[in-house]
């Protein structure tokens, strides 16, 4: 699946949660490729339920230390309260300030729609498309 996003900004994936899942496992991580055609570093953050929001978030720095230009956010939040939740999505706008290209798939994408600059939305089909964000500003 060949999927451009762009650097600098977190997007969400929208849609039904069956295939936000099968797009984000469509994905392979070691096929990045920069808007120059070289290869890219790609980290795929994910999370079991049970471990901590400190531990979510320290996984989410541990990209900010190394060559990353895009991270894909895989359902990180699971299993947090709507605090934690916030507070690991708000991390991740730290990512996208330096620079790196931030794919969310979140449990709950209206939380995830808050640290949003753009959004992709996944029908039934299992097709992707920009979704129109500019609804939120007014």
């Amino acid at each position: 699946m060949s999927l451009r996003l762009p650097t600098g900004s977190i997007t969400v994936l929208l849609g039904p949660s069956v295939q936000r899942r099968r797009t984000m496992n469509r994905l392979d991580d070691a096929s990045g490729r920069c808007a120059d055609g070289h290869d890219a570093v790609v980290r795929r953050l994910g999370a079991r339920a049970t471990e901590s929001a400190a531990d979510r978030l320290a996984s989410v720095e541990a990209v900010r230390r190394g060559p990353t230009a895009m991270v894909l956010a895989d359902r990180l939040t699971d299993g947090l309260d709507a605090h934690d939740r916030s507070t690991v999505l708000f991390a991740l706008r730290a990512v996208a300030a330096d620079g790196v290209a931030v794919l969310v798939d979140d449990i709950d994408p209206v939380a995830a729609l808050a640290v949003a600059d753009g959004a992709l939305r996944v029908d039934e089909r299992g097709e992707v498309r920009m979704e129109e964000l500019a609804y939120l500003a007014s």
